[in-house]
């Protein structure tokens, strides 16, 4: 049995930056079900993530190469958007700087190298198996997928955190319901970048709409989002289908790798809408994608991850609940964060709405029909 102040379920992003803002003043284990992280699409990180970056001391007294390894500025975005005309929009006159191109899955590790280094007691290849609430404490345990020499860990936990992103493992776990307010969805591949013009594009059509962005080591992605039952999933199914699709439309095959083979699908994920019907309950909130998602059209997914760490950190070292625990306190902190999510949310809606409203070309489309209804 082991015993923590702080359980964080999750070692993404969100997960990492919470662990690394509250070691310094709790106990924190960090638990994750992936051994190391894996490609996962999602490269645009806002200019004000610098800011948190920064507080943290990280990435202060790294190297340029290894910096310029994780990053790259994205001089701004080529967009199709509302009408057949280019707009460009540029990041020049943003006072955080420029917008960043990340590798995240490097970011990732360099994260988790972090959380270890500052002390927190990082479990790697552990996934969550089941948790129970007794005598003020969580019981959580996780085990191993090694059948053979399975790893269990039974944590006992004041407080716990889930940061396991739209699935909200943890809060499911406890029967908390997760809303879905669309069926959007983003099929990608990355290849070699072979354009000299590095902004990234984005293109709106009438099934949806393609995106497009360069990440270090001149290495480009490209997706295309729409509703998962408005395509034939068998487009979606491989690398030769998608190819043709893209291949359809003029702006995205000019940005195509011209050896084809070099090109690497990585599949079909989730990029609706979401929230948890509680984001908060009784010793356990939810962060980031697991408190609610984000469509990518947004593009602030990773900084709303990050800067909801830092909000939770200032949270709980405010109310010190955890080292001096009252039913009061906990009520007051529920209370405050249950408002503080939903007004990031009703933010988010207000403007996601306010993008999509701007296209009007197949406002009879079923795509964005339900976008402008």
């Amino acid at each position: 049995m082991e015993k923590t102040d702080i359980l964080i379920i999750g070692g993404g992003i969100a997960g990492c930056i919470a662990a690394i803002s509250l070691a310094n003043d709790y106990n924190v284990t960090l638990i994750d079900k992936k051994t190391t992280p894996v490609d996962r699409i999602g490269e645009s990180l806002a200019p004000a993530a610098q800011r948190i970056l920064k507080k943290l001391d990280l990435l202060e007294n790294e190297s340029d190469d290894f910096k310029q390894s994780l990053f790259s500025n994205n001089l701004g975005m080529q967009s199709y958007w509302g009408s057949d005309q280019l707009h460009i929009v540029d990041h020049l006159k943003n006072p955080d700087g420029f917008s960043r191109s990340l590798d995240r899955k490097n970011f990732e590790v360099y994260l988790r190298q972090k959380a270890f280094e500052r002390g927190v007691n990082c479990l790697w290849g552990i996934r969550l198996f089941n948790s129970s609430y007794e005598e003020n404490l969580w019981k959580v345990t996780g085990k191993s997928d090694d059948l053979k020499n399975r790893i269990t860990h039974t944590i006992h936990a004041t407080f716990v955190i889930d940061a396991t992103g739209r699935q909200s493992h943890f809060a499911k776990s406890i029967g908390i319901k997760r809303v879905q307010y669309d069926k959007l969805i983003s099929c990608w591949v990355s290849m070699p970048n072979t354009n000299i013009n590095t902004m990234s594009t984005i293109v709106a059509d009438e099934l949806g709409w393609w995106y497009s962005a360069v990440l270090p080591d001149n290495k480009r992605i490209l997706s295309f989002q729409t509703d998962a039952d408005l395509i034939d999933k068998a487009i979606l199914k491989n690398s030769t289908s998608f190819l043709t699709l893209i291949k359809q439309h003029k702006v995205m095959q000019s940005l195509l790798a011209k050896n084809e083979k070099d090109i690497t699908f990585h599949g079909t994920v989730s990029a609706n809408s979401t929230r948890l019907e509680q984001p908060v309950g009784k010793q356990w909130i939810a962060l980031g994608d697991a408190a609610i998602s984000f469509d990518p059209l947004s593009s602030q997914g990773m900084f709303n991850a990050m800067a909801n760490a830092m909000q939770v950190k200032e949270l709980i070292t405010n109310f010190n609940f955890i080292k001096d625990f009252s039913v009061a306190k906990m009520e007051d902190f529920n209370m405050l964060y249950s408002n503080q999510i939903k007004q990031v949310w009703n933010h988010y809606l207000k403007h996601k709405n306010l993008f999509y409203s701007a296209e009007k070309r197949w406002k009879d489309a079923p795509f964005w029909k339900r976008r402008n209804s």
